[in-house]
């Protein structure tokens, strides 16, 4: 079985308001591309990652007229995508949702969420002293992790959690010290955000379960300075001991000189691109005896995909993240 996980930029720019898919020369979400040849790039990866279950971070919205699970179902079908079914769960205010595309022939999949004292709905509240005032602050998601019941043909079933962390990005400060506040407060945030959901690992986990946590966790071990003044990034919180992702774990001490990375961002100040990784597929250890191979879609470090010339061009027209894959052997 092949797992993905994919962010796909601002994939909602391209349905109308009655999920029709918009493919014309008008600017999509990315940057310089327009809709169609966003289109086309987003179906072209999806066909050759070709896989049975993708979990779509920043999936087409779900509003008054609008449902994330039909705007992809129609996209599946345009695109003749063997993963052509869809199931989403609690909808956001982003335009941002979390959805999963799946092969019916392969698996079942239903939205699950589940709630108890130590870690609440995902679309509740989350009470933590994140400042250590002795005051619980109350944390929420913007946009709510899609907890899934999975259940394959022949019989297995797992618990898929697909996530989308808050971002640490100081988004509206002008000022150093404006830059500074935010940053820390939106770390603490994801910290949260990060503890919550580990909650939830913990418990399927503790019940025998066999888990799957995955998508964007806007983090990894040592991103960015602020990390050092709470001893761990988000990603490792999440992981704890019970989950595993080689990626992750490669950049624990000693890093790599050359870490591995799963998005790349032009820096319009200093004209170059910048490079993270911060898109994962972590599995339980109850899943570490079923040969599982991870596999990050990079157009420039991955050979298969720079040696091919249109899906080099197809992952770099299609957004600013690149599909993280998981191949293991379940029934």
């Amino acid at each position: 079985m092949r797992i993905a996980t994919y962010n796909i930029e601002w994939f909602a720019y391209l349905f109308d308001k009655n999920d029709r898919l918009m493919l014309d020369a008008k600017p999509s979400g990315v940057h310089g591309v327009d809709r169609y040849t966003q289109g086309c790039a987003i179906a072209h990866v999806l066909q050759r990652i070709d896989a049975d279950a993708i979990m779509v971070v920043e999936a087409p919205n779900t509003g008054r007229t609008q449902r994330t699970t039909r705007a992809l179902e129609a996209f599946a079908a345009e695109a003749g995508l063997r993963a052509r079914e869809a199931v989403s769960g609690f909808p956001n205010d982003t335009h941002q949702e979390i959805a999963l595309l799946y092969d019916p022939e392969v698996l079942d999949a239903v939205h699950d969420a589940r709630s108890s004292p130590a870690a609440p709905r995902f679309d509740g509240v989350f009470e933590i002293d994140l400042d250590v005032d002795e005051r619980l602050d109350q944390v929420e998601f913007s946009k709510p992790p899609l907890e899934l019941a999975v259940t394959t043909k022949g019989g297995t079933a797992l618990r898929l959690i697909g996530a989308h962390l808050k971002s640490k990005a100081p988004h509206g400060a002008r000022t150093a010290a404006e830059i500074t506040a935010a940053a820390i407060a939106n770390r603490r945030k994801q910290l949260a955000q990060a503890i919550w959901l580990h909650r939830r690992v913990e418990e399927h986990v503790a019940a025998g379960e066999h888990v799957v946590v995955l998508g964007d966790l806007n983090d990894g071990p040592g991103l960015d300075q602020y990390e050092q003044l709470f001893g761990q990034s988000s990603v490792e919180i999440v992981m704890g001991a019970l989950l595993h992702d080689p990626h992750a774990q490669s950049l624990l001490q000693p890093r790599p000189a050359i870490p591995p990375s799963t998005s790349r961002f032009y820096n319009a100040e200093t004209k170059r691109f910048t490079r993270a990784l911060l898109d994962y597929v972590m599995i339980s250890q109850s899943l570490m005896g079923l040969r599982p191979q991870w596999r990050i879609w990079h157009p420039f470090e991955d050979g298969e995909c720079y040696a091919d010339a249109e899906m080099r061009q197809a992952l770099l027209d299609a957004s600013d993240h690149f599909p993280v894959t998981l191949d293991i052997e379940v029934g």
